[in-house]
């Protein structure tokens, strides 16, 4: 009976392995800097051609702002998609993974939540820069959130296509092909809530599409767990 406890104390929970391909991610992208780099540079270049194209009205930019910060977003981070698993392809990592004595499922939640944090830190240091120079409010909770809800989404989607692509030869133009039908619900619906909140509107009028997005987080992030053993083994 002890020799059989002590077993199940050296049982690692499931949030464990989980944690712990997130923190390779975190050291292997502190090395090389090759997700977050590319996505901030292209997400501030976004912004910055952007703001010279668009006439500097008030009306106008309040209009089109919300727009341009997802569109930003949006292609920025499918470069961060793009080496999420073409990383592990290109040093062998997708073979370690799966000899993991753990399930595929916990080696999607890892991957995801890397891909997430990547994806988030570039957003939190872009969004100053987006209200600066859209000379908009910034510290307005509702696109904090509207930010987080949304990048989740898109990381949950995103990694399940990214594995599926990444055994491709055409990988970079496959991705995008299957990602923007499935994601594009939670783009617009973020588009929409940002342009609620930087419009001044109550929480009321664009917690439907916050509802939205917590739905397709949720919705999406157990198919993707669910249906990975098949991803990763094909």
């Amino acid at each position: 009976m002890t020799t059989i406890r002590e077993n199940r104390s050296r049982t690692p929970s499931w949030w464990t392995p989980v944690l712990a391909i997130l923190w390779k991610d975190v050291l292997l992208e502190s090395r090389t800097r090759e997700m977050v780099m590319p996505i901030l540079v292209f997400a501030f270049l976004v912004i910055v051609v952007f703001n010279f194209v668009i006439d500097p009205n008030p009306t106008l930019v309040a209009a089109v702002a919300p727009g341009v910060l997802w569109v930003a977003f949006t292609f920025a981070g499918m470069l961060g998609l793009n080496r999420s698993f073409s990383m592990e392809k290109e040093r062998g990592g997708i073979e370690g993974l799966m000899l993991c004595p753990v399930g595929r499922d916990l080696i999607y939640l890892g991957k995801m939540l890397g891909t997430f944090m990547f994806i988030l830190i570039v957003e939190f240091i872009m969004l100053p820069v987006f209200a600066a120079i859209f000379n908009l409010p910034l510290f307005e909770p509702g696109l904090w959130l509207i930010t987080v809800l949304a990048t989740f989404g898109f990381a949950s989607v995103g990694a399940t296509f990214s594995a599926m692509a990444v055994n491709t030869r055409a990988r970079e133009i496959l991705l995008p092909i299957l990602f923007f039908p499935i994601a594009m619900p939670v783009i617009i619906a973020a588009a929409e809530a940002t342009r609620a909140v930087l419009a001044g509107d109550s929480f009321g009028d664009y917690s439907r599409w916050i509802q939205l997005m917590a739905a397709f987080d949720v919705v999406f992030v157990v198919i993707a767990a669910l249906t990975f053993d098949f991803v990763l083994g094909e």
